[in-house]
Order: C-alpha cells, then structure tokens, then sequence
C-alpha cells in the first residue's frame, strides 16, 4: 500500500495556511510541522497581527511544536513551510534540532541559502516542493498591495 502522508500532502497544509495568511493581509506564508505523520502544529504569519517582526510562520510553528511535545527540541519533526526560511527562522531551527525541514519557493534575497545561515547538521532539507503555488501565492499578495 502506498502511503498517502506525501512531502506534498503536507505542503498542501501549509499552503492552506498561507492562504489564511494572505485573507488576513499577512504576507502567505504558512508552515506546519509534522511527527509521525501526525500534524501537531499549524500556523501562518502573525507579524501584523501580532505588531511583531519575529511572528513568522515558522517560529510560531516551532512554539506551538515545542509546547505540544512539552520539550524544546523538535527532533523526528518535519517542518513543511511554504517559502524559504530566513536566517532568524533558520537560527531558531537549528536549535530545535529539527529533523527535516520542507520548503515551497526559495526566497533569493533574504533566505537562510542565500544568507549563508547553517542549520545543525542532523537537519536534512527539501526544497522544491509546490515551488509554483508557493510562489504564485507571493506574487499575487504582492501585486494586491501595489495596486
């Protein structure tokens, strides 16, 4: 039998969040994170919501994580994220000791690659998956708010 807990069955989840992101004026970005294909944290950007620039998807995925398994490290987590991390959310990631971590589009200008940020070296990383919707979903926030 085929197992249907696919990087792209949870990437969905997180687009969906991102989604949410987007209705409530919040750039769309969502994450979730997974144990055991178990989703045990979901969540989107708060940063206007909250008036708070660390109120990224992923680090109140991370919380929400951490306060579910009621410890700080994340390991045998999967993080399914919709765009790339930035350095901070890949800082705080590197000490949750996460697992894995699955990204949508990549974010040339201010992602954790293209900063030269390290994650710890127990993270493995999938890049690439629903690129398009990912990126499609930036594009048209951010052609909304040039408008």
């Amino acid at each position: 039998m085929i197992n249907p807990f696919t990087d792209e069955y949870f990437m969905k989840k997180a687009l969906q969040e991102a989604e949410m992101a987007f209705d409530k004026g919040e750039i769309p970005v969502g994450a979730i994170i997974v144990v055991a294909d178990k989703v045990i944290a979901r969540t989107h950007n708060l940063t206007e919501l909250l008036n708070d620039v660390t109120a990224h998807a992923e680090m109140q995925a991370i919380t929400s994580a951490a306060n579910f398994l009621g410890g700080k490290y994340l390991k045998d987590c999967t993080l399914y994220v919709t765009l790339e991390p930035c350095q901070m959310c890949a800082g705080a990631l590197y000490w949750s000791q996460i697992t894995k971590i699955v990204f949508g589009a990549r974010d040339e200008q201010r992602g954790f690659m293209t900063m030269g940020t390290k994650l710890h070296p127990k993270t493995t990383v999938v890049s690439g998956v629903m690129a398009n919707e990912a990126a499609d979903l930036m594009i048209r926030f951010f052609a909304s708010k040039r408008k």
